[in-house]
Parts: structure tokens; C-alpha cells; sequence
């Protein structure tokens, strides 16, 4: 599939069941295939793209990355790690633009939100070179790393915290063909900013991360690594709404809704 320099894909419900589209100019354009497969081609098929929408991606795992920025090192007292500090957060946690966040019934009273660079792996990826991260790379995205807080210091470790269902917005859409290096990364909650720095202040940087999960694990074509999040992480509450927003990228808005 020929290219411009910058690529934006989304995914899409249609009367056939979930599509992969590239984004031009508002509206989503149906693809044959997702965008990391090399026969991928334009039906020829356009649809106005929804506000409300899946993430544009459907990955077999999410890796993150804990105390990445130098600033949340601080904010929770920690010292910056000599490697990367990784965790998982399950499919099952996905949710796309506009879709809400459940709070938890019963099990927490503190669900924060973080604002995260993610990036989209495009080919099988296994001991990458930090050098050749970019050649396994299809693009970035927003992600929300929403968060109990309170369960994530009660458990010592974090998987219970991390992994409800809705506790994973992704999108508005993967760009492909950024630099970002400096892109500024924020955090609104009902339209107040809680969260700025730029992805300059990041520990690990882009190849270094994919270096480092790639030694761990076998990543997949779709897969999703959150690269950490900035200080002034924050609870929410239902009848809020938190958005994502990173330069060049957009803006990933959820609503929070009670459980």
C-alpha cells in the first residue's frame, strides 16, 4: 500500500463486521486488510467516522511501562529504574473513543487516570535490536492507563488494579510516519488540565523499550506497548470525563460511568 508520509487508521463497525480503514479527512475509508498486512488495499468503500468507535486496534497484549517520566518518579517517591519496569494489562480491557469507563463496584474507591504515548507493533518481533526498533514499528496512539489505585498499593503487585474490563482506552486513531521524540503529552479531566510534559522527558525512549519487551516476549502484529505515563495522575469519578491528548496524534476522550 503506497503511503504519504503521515497515515492515520482506525477501526470500524460495518454490516460485515469489524473493518480496518484509513482516515482521510474525517472519514474512514475500508481497508482489505489491517494496515501492517502487506496486501492491505482500499475497497473503495468510505464511511463517516464515528465519534463513538472501537479502538483502532485489537491487540493480543498490552505491555506498559511503570515510572517512565522522571516527574511521576518523584510525584510517588520512586527511584528511576535501571530498566525498564514493565507490566500487562488484558485484551479484555480494550475500550475505543467515547466509550466508558466502568468504575468498579464494590472493589475500589480510587480509580486514577494516565495519559500514555503508545505505540502499534507491526511484524513479529522477537530480540530487536534497539537500532531496528522503527522497522517494527506501524505507528502511535493515545492510551489511558486507568488505574485502582488503591487495590494496585493494597495487592503489592499490580495485575488487579490494572486490568478491569474498560480500564484500557486506545486511540483516536494509530498515526503512522511521526517524529516523537518531543510530542507533548496531556491529561484533561472535564476539560481542566491535570497532566503535561513531552515525551522528551521519557527515561526509556521508543527503541530502548522495544528492545528491552522484545527480549522478554514474542510481540505480535497489533500489539500495544504504553511507554509510561507523566505526573499528575488523578482520580476520577463517575460523570466525569478524561481525555487523552498527544500533539499530533488527537485527542482520546471517555466518559466514567458508575459499575
Amino acid at each position: 500500500m503506497t503511503a504519504p508520509s503521515i497515515q492515520r487508521f482506525a477501526r470500524v463497525q460495518t454490516p460485515g463486521g469489524m473493518a480496518y480503514a484509513e482516515v482521510i479527512d474525517g472519514r474512514a475509508h475500508l481497508l482489505t486488510a489491517a494496515p501492517w498486512d502487506a496486501s492491505a488495499r482500499p475497497t473503495g468503500e468510505a464511511a463517516p467516522l464515528p465519534v463513538v468507535r472501537p479502538a483502532p486496534v485489537a491487540p493480543s497484549k498490552i505491555i506498559c511501562l511503570g515510572v517512565n517520566y522522571r516527574d511521576h518518579a518523584v510525584e510517588f517517591g520512586h527511584e528511576l529504574p535501571k530498566d525498564p519496569l514493565i507490566f500487562m494489562k488484558p485484551p479484555s480491557s480494550v475500550i475505543g473513543p467515547g466509550e466508558a469507563i466502568v468504575y468498579p463496584p464494590y472493589w475500589t474507591q480510587r480509580v486514577d487516570y494516565e495519559a500514555e504515548l503508545a505505540l502499534v507493533i507491526a511484524t513479529r518481533a522477537r530480540r530487536v535490536k534497539a537500532a531496528d526498533a522503527d522497522a517494527y514499528i506501524l505507528g502511535y496512539t493515545c492510551l489511558n492507563d486507568v488505574t485502582a489505585r488503591d487495590l494496585q498499593r493494597a495487592d503489592g503487585q499490580w495485575t488487579r488494579g490494572k486490568s478491569f474490563d474498560t480500564f484500557c482506552p486506545i486511540g483516536p486513531e494509530i498515526v503512522r510516519g511521526l517524529d516523537i521524540s518531543k510530542l507533548a503529552v496531556a491529561c484533561f479531566l472535564n476539560g481542566e488540565r491535570k497532566q503535561c510534559s513531552t515525551t522528551e522527558s521519557l527515561i526509556f525512549k521508543v527503541p530502548q523499550i522495544v528492545e528491552f519487551v522484545s527480549h522478554v516476549m514474542t510481540l505480535e502484529p497489533g500489539d500495544v506497548i504504553a511507554t509510561g505515563t507523566p505526573s499528575g495522575v488523578g482520580p476520577v469519578k463517575p460523570g466525569d470525563v478524561v481525555s487523552v491528548e498527544i500533539e499530533a496524534i488527537g485527542t482520546l476522550a471517555n466518559p466514567v460511568a458508575a459499575g
